[in-house]
């Protein structure tokens, strides 16, 4: 990468960084890009130059975080955490997803946006469930998950999970209390409603 496209890209970043920033203080359809612009010190034209329009720069910034909550998993995966030490750190990814991003427009942008919605299918077919696998089978090697159940039995049900998406977004907003909702979902799938651990 040359020095321009080094540039170029540092001032991408700074832009999405500023959308995420202003998405913890106003909902996604009163952000203007001239707030945008103005916070991140940049020209409007620069955002329409480089993303073409508010739509593509919210729907790039929110992919960014969708691969980077991959790789953390992957770091997690490949840090031979105990189970529950990887959950725990998987939950506050997802926390940190949930709060940069409001639950209507993660809805949108998965169930919604064209674009977006075949970015996060293909990035959860060729990356997130292999991963998942590979993350279950090392859990029962260990002896953290349980052998009664197969690998593909928990895949199936992972699957069912992310097909209720929908319902389970507008339950997260109805919530009111995000980390308890996160923390009770995680909680049921791990233990179910008898809570042994």
């Amino acid at each position: 990468m040359n020095g321009f496209e080094r540039r170029a890209e540092e001032i991408k970043l700074r832009i999405k960084r500023t959308v995420l920033e202003m998405l913890g203080e106003t909902e996604p359809k009163k952000l203007r890009i001239a707030d945008i612009a103005s916070r991140a010190s940049v020209s409007q034209v620069t955002i329409y130059n480089y993303f073409g329009s508010k739509e593509a720069l919210l729907r790039e910034t929110f992919q960014d975080s969708v691969v980077r909550a991959t790789d953390e998993f992957e770091a997690i995966i490949g840090d031979q955490l105990t189970m529950k030490e990887a959950v725990q750190h998987i939950l506050v990814a997802d926390r940190e997803v949930y709060r940069s991003f409001p639950p209507d427009f993660v809805k949108t942008m998965v169930l919604e946006d064209q674009e977006c919605a075949s970015f996060i299918e293909t990035l959860y077919r060729d990356r997130v469930i292999p991963l998942v696998v590979r993350f279950i089978e090392e859990g029962k090697a260990r002896g953290e998950i349980t052998d009664k159940v197969s690998t593909e039995s928990i895949m199936a049900y992972i699957q069912f999970m992310k097909e209720k998406m929908a319902p389970m977004l507008d339950l997260l907003e109805k919530s009111g209390d995000l980390d308890r909702f996160l923390g009770d979902m995680i909680h049921l799938f791990f233990y179910g409603i008898g809570g042994k651990e």
